[in-house]
């Protein structure tokens, strides 16, 4: 459990100080006085849900094995197919 824990601190550790993560924040710093607050808004967006997609992806390898994470994604795949199937019959 201890172990586990550790791991999912350094999976967010990992994307909060990965290169892309760090090169949007960086950006973002360095031209919020030539931004608009909607241009601002829309870059920390931006920036929040790729560290979060970050994140999600680094704590998912701790969390679960390969296999797991393969039937995830079929499962994933199904659904968005089925969604398609629904929406085009209507």
């Amino acid at each position: 459990m201890i172990a586990t824990m550790l791991e999912l601190q350094n999976a967010t550790q990992e994307a909060v100080h990965d290169e892309i993560i760090m090169e949007m924040a960086r950006a973002i710093y360095q031209n919020k006085d030539n931004m608009s607050s909607n241009e601002f808004a829309m870059a920390m967006f931006q920036y929040s849900a790729a560290l979060s997609a970050m994140t999600t992806t680094l704590v998912t390898h701790v969390l679960l094995t390969e296999s797991q994470i393969n039937d995830m994604v079929d499962t994933i795949r199904e659904f968005e197919d089925l969604g398609k199937d629904i929406t085009n019959d209507n």
